[in-house]
């Protein structure tokens, strides 16, 4: 039986007025568009016939909408209105994404979501929301690599998480690239909870194996066995140490009231932007410093006997302009700040994976990385052009 245009609002108006009545309504729409749809699917294909309904639910505005979706027998029919629904479903995954990634735990996502839809979203719910998440982060830090970088910036964050039923805090290294077009971009990120030279070797192994042929230079803090996976990975790339590392290391061995000169020392040594200053003199001043601060502090003394410490001078044999850029970690220490600033609202992460989630998503998204670095590219033995 057909109602006429008033029976049917009458009919709408009266079921509107009962609790979740609105919602029932846009139920039973759902259902009718599509029994309707079917109707017109059949007519034109012969043979097939209806095959029941399945189960189906999207979101509504206060409550998770539910409803049968009809089927035919050659599994051939698809209702246009679901691929509507399919959309806001994943724009409310994204939305769900985007919180997570602000800093919100899953269980205050699931709470914002429950004030929104009316229904109470677990963690697990909330987990299954964001899987497109973890599949895009995944693919992103597996992706292939350009061939050459000019500049690779290696530093760690360190980050508390759950391990077999207790909390440590652990290395997360970012592995930093820029790029011969002059932007940067994050290569990699790998948990290490010990370092060791075959755990670099690993680290480096996979950045190669995706596609990262040549690496001019790489900066890092003074990693136990880098260095030594480096040579046999990228036995041509230069390494140079973090000087702001050094320095504020050297500045906690000493009293309060002999940091100041010790500072003013540190940067006669670690001189940038002079054409005419050599690693030759800045070794000599570097230990005639030790020489001098050794007499009060062992610990400097014997740094000035160390070798390795050579390695804090490559930035001396690049452009001038440049030398300020490739003596620190500092662009990666600017990157673990915005991590931080995810990472604040938690407590301890559940796993490894979550980390890798958060931090990769902010890397993913970080739009400083697209422009260029001015002045950079000065230096023709890292940026050699066409």
């Amino acid at each position: 039986m057909l109602l006429s245009k008033e029976q049917l609002s009458s009919v709408m108006a009266k079921h509107s007025e009962r609790e979740n009545g609105l919602h029932d309504l846009m139920e039973i729409m759902l259902e009718s568009m599509m029994l309707a749809e079917r109707r017109e699917f059949l007519d034109q294909s012969k043979g097939n016939k209806g095959n029941g309904y399945r189960q189906g639910r999207s979101f509504g505005h206060g409550r998770v909408l539910e409803f049968r979706i009809p089927r035919d027998r050659y599994g051939n029919f698809h209702p246009k209105i679901l691929a509507l629904l399919r959309d806001q479903e994943l724009e409310c995954e994204r939305l769900a994404g985007s919180l997570y990634c602000r800093g919100l735990t899953q269980g205050q996502v699931g709470e914002i979501f429950g004030e929104i839809y009316g229904e109470h979203y677990s963690k697990a719910s909330i987990s299954r929301m964001i899987d497109y998440l973890r599949s895009d982060v995944q693919e992103w830090l597996n992706r292939p690599l350009e061939g050459y970088y000019p500049i690779v910036l290696v530093d760690a964050i360190h980050i508390k998480i759950h391990r077999k039923r207790s909390v440590a805090t652990e290395a997360f290294y970012v592995v930093l690239g820029v790029k011969e077009d002059k932007k940067r971009e994050v290569l990699g990120i790998y948990n290490r909870p010990t370092e060791s030279a075959a755990g670099w070797e690993d680290i480096f192994r996979d950045v190669q194996s995706r596609g990262a042929g040549h690496i001019g230079l790489l900066v890092s803090d003074g990693l136990t066995g880098l260095d030594s996976a480096l040579s046999v990975v990228y036995p041509k790339t230069l390494l140079q140490r973090c000087v702001t590392h050094l320095k504020r290391n050297m500045l906690s061995k000493v009293r309060h009231g002999d940091k100041m000169e010790l500072a003013e020392d540190l940067r006669e040594v670690f001189r940038t932007g002079q054409k005419d200053y050599t690693k030759c003199e800045a070794w000599q001043n570097w230990t005639a410093l030790c020489q001098k601060w050794g007499k009060d502090y062992r610990s400097i003394k014997r740094m000035g006997e160390d070798i390795s410490y050579k390695y804090y001078f490559t930035y001396l044999q690049f452009h001038p302009r440049i030398q300020s850029m490739v003596y620190t970690t500092n662009w990666i220490e600017r990157l673990n700040k915005d991590f931080r600033r995810v990472l604040k609202m938690r407590g301890a992460m559940p796993n490894e994976e979550s980390v890798l989630v958060l931090i990769g998503k902010v890397a993913m998204d970080k739009d400083a990385y697209n422009r260029e670095l001015p002045g950079i590219d000065r230096d023709k033995t890292l940026f050699p052009g066409e």
